[in-house]
């Protein structure tokens, strides 16, 4: 028979760090001296890669190891040297910004199952949150691999509604491959040649050297260019544009396709049942997908000037906030 007593175990490394008894490291958080946690390394080097590598890294000051992380702030890290200790994790009147933030920190310490843990704890009960600062939340999570569970909701979103991504003030600081994640989305709920739009803005926006009026481009230019949207290009819908937007926004830019792309266009448009080599991407597909709530309840609405606008259902809805005016001419359907 085995019995277990993680319970005492737990409170008795608590006591440990709360004494300081024999401790041979300090962290100096927040870049404040005043901002000091007391350690032991035996328990850092068990409990931690990240903080194992810290150890063998640190300078020594009387045999006391010295760490710093002047990007941490002291409220947490006292959780994550709390839990490196105890196993406990408390978020007593944390908000949703802080968590968010922690999960940040320990995904740098390299605590995988925290990792999990505090993504379905955003997605749960912060996902009003979650929607209010989507751009920020959209552009980390695809940065690091770790954060699936934040990409999966944030693609279920943009899948739905794009526009909050696309013409969010932070487009054009997206990373490559979170683009490329939106462009290979069948279900993107958005007119293709609006795509277009974006990505040749994106393109411009990460190419240097630019003329600002294209009639000044050199074939230098155009290569360029190219070369920033090589991965993205291949991604676009060429064949669900409309023969007046291919002329007035495609033609433009023909230098940065493939000659057999540009060619295949106008063949479809002339003599569409000729055939073609290019590869033609299926259109992409209306869907009546369910924006994710979490926990929580979350309306979206159009006001009468074709603001849409998201809110988290409650009888006060203090959270709401507009995305964007729909364009003219088009009907609500279209826009969702």
């Amino acid at each position: 028979m085995t019995s277990e007593f993680f319970k005492k175990l737990s409170q008795d490394f608590t006591q440990l760090l709360e004494s300081e008894y024999g401790h041979d490291v300090t962290f100096e958080v927040e870049q404040s001296s005043t901002s000091l946690f007391k350690a032991h390394s035996v328990v850092l080097y068990q409990r931690s890669s990240y903080f194992r590598q810290k150890l063998a890294n640190a300078n020594k000051k009387n045999n006391v190891i010295e760490i710093k992380l002047p990007n941490v702030s002291a409220e947490i890290f006292n959780v994550i040297i709390r839990y490196i200790y105890s196993g406990v994790i408390s978020l007593e009147n944390f908000e949703a910004s802080a968590i968010f933030d922690l999960l940040l920190i320990i995904n740098e310490f390299m605590f995988p199952e925290l990792v999990d843990h505090f993504q379905h704890i955003l997605i749960d009960n912060n996902a009003t949150w979650l929607r209010l600062n989507f751009s920020r939340v959209y552009q980390i999570s695809f940065q690091n691999e770790n954060f699936l569970d934040l990409q999966k909701f944030c693609n279920d979103i943009i899948t739905k509604h794009p526009r909050m991504i696309f013409d969010s003030d932070d487009f054009n600081n997206l990373q490559e491959n979170a683009l490329i994640s939106l462009l290979k989305n069948d279900y993107l709920q958005m007119y293709e040649s609006e795509i277009w739009d974006k990505i040749i803005l994106w393109g411009k926006t990460k190419t240097p050297n630019l003329p600002p009026n294209l009639k000044e481009w050199t074939d230098d230019n155009f290569k360029s260019l190219k070369t920033t949207l090589q991965n993205c290009l291949p991604h676009i819908r060429y064949f669900q544009i409309s023969g007046e937007d291919v002329i007035k926004k495609i033609k433009p830019y023909r230098n940065i396709l493939e000659e057999n792309t540009w060619d295949d266009m106008i063949s479809k448009l002339v003599a569409p049942n000729l055939p073609i080599t290019s590869l033609i991407l299926p259109p992409r597909k209306k869907t009546t997908l369910q924006i994710p709530l979490g926990k929580e309840i979350f309306n979206v609405c159009f006001n009468d000037d074709g603001d849409v606008s998201f809110n988290d259902g409650g009888e006060n809805s203090l959270g709401s906030r507009t995305i964007r005016k729909a364009r003219k001419g088009r009907s609500r359907d279209d826009m969702l």
